[in-house]
């Protein structure tokens, strides 16, 4: 026998989508660099590196106005005096007080290696995104005047620079630097293009008529900013070591200026009796330089398309 009773319709649920939600966005929309940033910020490890690089710059700027001392000023009484409430980082054998000292120092090495790695990736995009364009003959010629500079030891550019303009100040030694550090970021973003130069909007930009110039700066070099990121973080350590280097053998800034490699020059030769008078310009590069390298490789990994959830 069949049942006839009617079924109530309220005992039934439509489930699913409806027709008015059809359009709305689960999740807010994530661009790439936010959502590098996002990882970025989970890993630990680099984001204490940036804290700690952040402080650096802070006190570089704000430093020396706290000890209450010129970094250039002497007091013949207070000479090798060690770290105490007067002097926070002690005194030198002139007298003079070591943490102004320090991060007056600590400017110029600072804008040594980020001016000199700035310097470098401007020219290196630009030399090898035309590289990379053009291809062919232009290439290897490009190419084989990068592999040419590579070959000098920057060190024998440093002394011509310095017997050609007859100075060793701060500028000097940037321009001696970044006439061949450019080298490296130029066959990097060489190798970068190549395979963007085949993608489809390029041939677009072509077929319209676009400049190779303005394709190469517009719609190139940005496609390869993450890579020249990286580098640039694990360039500027490289200029601060480069920089500490020239100066601890007598070849960068000179008196009455200073930086961490000229502290450390003039330190070496007291280190036995006085080593904190090495210990603060040392600990300050190698901070620097570590802090560095940890930031580039947790940028690497964010900026890594693959690496994306």
């Amino acid at each position: 026998m069949q049942n006839n009773e009617k079924i109530d319709a309220s005992s039934f649920e439509i489930i699913g989508i409806a027709e008015d939600q059809g359009d709305i966005i689960a999740r807010p929309r994530v661009g790439y660099f936010k959502d590098a940033w996002r990882r970025f910020k989970e890993n630990k490890v680099a984001l204490i590196a940036m804290c700690i690089l952040l402080l650096l710059i802070v006190m570089v700027i704000v430093g020396p106005a706290l000890s209450g001392y010129g970094f250039e000023s002497v007091d013949k009484a207070a000479r090798n005096q060690g770290p105490s409430s007067t002097h926070w980082f002690g005194t030198d054998k002139l007298g003079r007080d070591l943490f102004a000292r320090v991060w007056v120092g600590g400017r110029v090495s600072i804008i040594i290696g980020i001016t000199g790695a700035l310097i470098s990736s401007v020219i290196g995009c630009i030399y090898g995104g035309i590289a990379a364009y053009f291809g062919g003959r232009v290439d290897n010629i490009m190419m084989r005047i990068v592999e040419i500079l590579i070959s000098i030891p920057y060190l024998i550019v440093v002394i011509l620079m310095s017997i050609i303009f007859n100075s060793k100040s701060l500028w000097t030694l940037i321009l001696a630097m970044t006439i061949t550090g450019w080298c490296g970021m130029a066959r990097l973003v060489r190798g970068q293009m190549l395979q963007i130069k085949n993608e489809e909007y390029i041939h677009a930009a072509k077929a319209m008529g676009v400049s190779p110039w303005k394709i190469v700066v517009k719609y190139m070099i940005p496609n390869t900013i993450s890579v020249v990121i990286v580098s640039i973080t694990f360039d500027i350590p490289g200029y601060i070591f480069s920089e500490a280097f020239l100066s601890y053998i007598g070849l960068g800034i000179q008196p009455p200026g200073t930086s961490w490699g000229a502290l450390a020059s003039a330190a070496q030769a007291q280190f036995t009796h006085y080593p904190y008078q090495l210990f603060f310009p040392s600990i300050m590069i190698a901070l620097t330089m570590l802090s560095f390298t940890l930031m580039g490789d947790g940028l690497r990994d964010a900026l890594d398309p693959r690496l994306r959830k």
